[in-house]
Order: structure tokens, then C-alpha cells, then sequence
């Protein structure tokens, strides 16, 4: 666990939380006898102290910004993806403990993103809401990664659409071409057609955002050319 604590850049003062925030419920239900919590509680708890540090966050930066906005940003900063991503920067997957049945689980977005608040809540309950700001400010709160936030927010497909309209008898469409990877993390290739024509490709975990990023593709392309 020393490789790990040295990536979070926090010490654990009682090591047996970072232990549990790391143990999925597939482990601690083929592991009965020892009495293991799994890291459900620990998540429930990471959720709410990510919340509140995240809310701080956005309400100082954005003294303006009314109630709504904040809450959008709020959900793109923590969603699973965002998460999911954290993990992997973290490499959280190579310390998890998982049984048997939990097939793929170290690669699983849902359950890296889990892992990834029941680490945060792990940090509050051994160090205060002070380590645990910190951390979550150093791998999830910056200015990088709301812009890229935003950028994902974006529905390209639409803008596409838009963009295409201004010309008559302008006829777009989405095809899947390739797939690759196990089930539980495949990824979708999509190209877009425009008057039959591809004009755009894109990659992504699910069959929409590989038309989202084909659509933004499309439009960097069209955009060129004008």
C-alpha cells in the first residue's frame, strides 16, 4: 500500500481504512468469516464529502455563477467518468481486492469510480475534511479538468446537425464500424455520413459518446473547409 499512499501523497494513520475502501463486496462476501466490510459504507460517505468539497470549490470560483450553473458543473466534475478517470491516473485497480464472480472488475469504470470515493472518504475519516480537500483538489479539482468537463458536456451531434442545415437537402447519419475489448469495457467505432459520404470517425465506451466524438470530428473537418 506504501505505492499507493505515496500517489495519493497521504500517510494513513490507521492503514486498515485505506485496506477497506479498497475491498469490493464480491471479496468480503466469499470472505464471511473474517467479518470484512466491503467498501459500500466507506463509498456512501466518499460520495457526500466529494459533494461538499466539490460545492466549496465551485462556489468560490464562481462567486457569480447562479445556483443551477453550479450544479451542472458540479455533476460533470464528479460523474463516473470523471472518477473513473482519477482511478486510473491513481492505477487504483492493481490494489483492489475482488472475488471470483467480479470478472474485469479492476478495469470496471463503475467500480474504479466507487473505489475512487470510498479512497476520499477513507482519507476524511483518518486525517479531517482538510486531507481530504486536499486530495481531491489535486486529482480532480482544476481548471483542466472542468474544460475538459465542458468539452465532453458538449452534444456535437446537434451542433452538426445545425451546421449541415444551413445548407438544403443535407442528409446526415451515424454507422458503427468496429468494436473492440471484453464485454464489460468495449469500445465503439462510429463514422458519420453526410449525403452518404463519410466526413468524421470517432472512438468511445459507449455507442453514443463514439457518435459524439465521430460529430465532432465531422464538424473540425467541415469547419476547415469553409
Amino acid at each position: 500500500m506504501q505505492a499507493l499512499e505515496e500517489k495519493l501523497q497521504y500517510h494513513f494513520k490507521n492503514p486498515a481504512l485505506l485496506e477497506e475502501a479498497l475491498r469490493h463486496s464480491s471479496y468480503a462476501n466469499e470472505h464471511r468469516g473474517a467479518n470484512f466490510f466491503s467498501n459500500e459504507r466507506l463509498e456512501f460517505l466518499g460520495d457526500s464529502v466529494l459533494g461538499f468539497v466539490t460545492a466549496e470549490y465551485l462556489f468560490a470560483k464562481h462567486p457569480t455563477a447562479p445556483e443551477g450553473e453550479l450544479t451542472r458543473i458540479r455533476a460533470l466534475l464528479v460523474c463516473e467518468d470523471s472518477l473513473h478517470e482519477v482511478a486510473q491516473r491513481l492505477e487504483l485497480g492493481k490494489y483492489l481486492k475482488l472475488g471470483e464472480e467480479s470478472c474485469g472488475g479492476r478495469t470496471r469504470p463503475s467500480i474504479l469510480a466507487d473505489a475512487t470515493e470510498a479512497v476520499f472518504a477513507a482519507v476524511y475519516l483518518d486525517g479531517g475534511i482538510s486531507a481530504a480537500s486536499a486530495l481531491i483538489h489535486r486529482v480532480l479539482l482544476d481548471t483542466e479538468r472542468e474544460e475538459v468537463a465542458e468539452e465532453k458536456r458538449r452534444d456535437y451531434k446537434t451542433i452538426l446537425q445545425e451546421f449541415v442545415q444551413r445548407t438544403p437537402n443535407q442528409t446526415l447519419s451515424y454507422r458503427l464500424f468496429g468494436e473492440s475489448g471484453p464485454d464489460h469495457d468495449k469500445t465503439f467505432y462510429f463514422e458519420v455520413l453526410l449525403n452518404g459520404g463519410a466526413v468524421g470517425k470517432g472512438a468511445g465506451r459507449s455507442k453514443k459518446e463514439a457518435e459524439q466524438m465521430a460529430a465532432k470530428d465531422a464538424l473540425e473537418k467541415l469547419t476547415d473547409q469553409r
